[in-house]
């Protein structure tokens, strides 16, 4: 989820991609948001290059 969140899709594209629903990627969004100190999901994504995880 994170590749498809660093390479520009948004949550319902994410989930069509997953065959997931939107909600269930809102949720995957919000538990990495948390997980990676982040408050915005720019800051997610730079958080997440920062660990090597995209």
């Amino acid at each position: 989820m994170l590749n498809l969140l660093h390479r520009g899709f948004n949550g319902p594209q994410i989930a069509e991609k997953l065959f997931i629903s939107h909600f269930t990627v809102e949720t995957h969004r919000k538990n990495l948001m948390q997980k990676l100190d982040a408050n915005t999901t720019q800051l997610l994504l730079k958080n997440a290059k920062a660990f090597n995880l995209v």
